[in-house]
């Protein structure tokens, strides 16, 4: 099946995390590349963050916030209020890059007359599509479902991992602000969206002692605002030994992103930032103690507790230096005459 370029185009996409808006773009890109206006309009979740996240996204357009746990978008009454603002919106065609029935009846009682998604179950029914996944991928990961919608339609990828842009606003931002540190700079991310992500505040101040004592570079600590405390935590801890470090936690979302394309490495939990520094073509080093390892990016270095060990609390201070130094070595053999 081959689809005809289309007018304006939703992309329902309500996966809440920073991380599963970051590896959906190539989806959202190939799609948009098959559209006449060469973008799309988002419908995702706000804690996505879309709106900073991808402000510099030329393939991106408007952003609708689907609101359910605010009670908005919840229930039947939420669903109606979710179809009078898509109706409002004219789009002509609708990609649902989820599994639910819920958001394609919306978009049904829109009036949106194109509507594709994945088939699984009653979503199904609603689909104008013919277009289904196969058995086999219904319940894969959310990226496979994706790629494998987009080669039954013959729409190809250009992107076989995420791009990420800065705003130009931001940069210049993060240029002033931090104009006092010298590169290279190396980011070490903080934040987790579960205690069992986490690798701890004094295992991150030691990490930070140890490569300010190696003159690694100028040392960064990212996060958001939740990971206030434990920033002013790894701050005095590592003051405390004479160390320094910068304070970019709680930046906005695109100067945190404008900051992690500066660094030469990142270094941190399994968590959005993560996530967008890959997508910034940031080496990363991931720690995995409490989850599965990341293995689609060639920008991620996995570092995982030793065999026969588990938990965050088993990666030491030195496994991540090994792991920096295989990186390093790795780096300049890349770049040697």
């Amino acid at each position: 099946m081959k689809l005809a370029p289309s007018g304006r185009t939703l992309i329902v996409q309500p996966l809440p995390g920073i991380g599963d808006m970051v590896w959906h773009l190539p989806h959202i890109h190939a799609i948009a590349a098959v559209t006449m206006e060469g973008r799309v309009d988002l419908l995702t979740k706000p804690r996505s963050q879309a709106d900073r996240l991808l402000g510099a996204d030329p393939c991106v357009g408007q952003i609708l916030w689907l609101e359910r746990e605010a009670g908005r978008h919840a229930g039947l009454r939420g669903l109606l209020r979710l179809a009078v603002l898509l109706r409002r919106e004219g789009y002509q065609r609708a990609w649902f890059l989820h599994g639910s029935a819920r958001y394609v009846l919306a978009a049904r009682l829109a009036g949106i007359p194109e509507r594709i998604g994945y088939g699984i179950g009653l979503q199904s029914l609603l689909l104008t599509s013919p277009v289904r996944l196969p058995p086999n991928l219904r319940h894969a990961h959310p990226i496979l479902r994706a790629d494998a919608l987009l080669d039954i339609l013959g729409i190809p990828r250009a992107e076989l991992e995420p791009r990420l842009l800065v705003d130009s606003d931001a940069e210049q931002t993060v240029v002033a602000q931090f104009a006092a540190w010298p590169a290279p700079w190396i980011a070490l991310g903080i934040g987790s969206s579960e205690p069992w992500k986490q690798w701890g505040a004094a295992r991150f101040a030691d990490l930070a002692l140890a490569l300010h004592q190696r003159r690694a570079g100028s040392i960064f600590l990212v996060g958001g605002p939740a990971e206030r405390v434990l920033a002013d935590d790894i701050l005095a801890r590592v003051q405390a030994q004479s160390g320094r470090v910068a304070d970019a936690v709680a930046l906005p979302l695109e100067q945190t992103a404008a900051v992690l394309a500066r660094c030469r490495v990142y270094i941190g939990n399994d968590t959005g930032v993560l996530n967008m520094a890959a997508a910034l073509q940031t080496l990363a080093i991931g720690l995995f103690g409490g989850s599965a390892p990341l293995t689609h990016s060639q920008f991620i270095h996995v570092v995982t507790p030793p065999t026969g060990e588990q938990g965050m609390a088993a990666i030491t201070v030195p496994h991540v230096l090994e792991a920096l130094a295989r990186l390093n070595d790795s780096d300049e053999a890349c770049h040697a005459p």
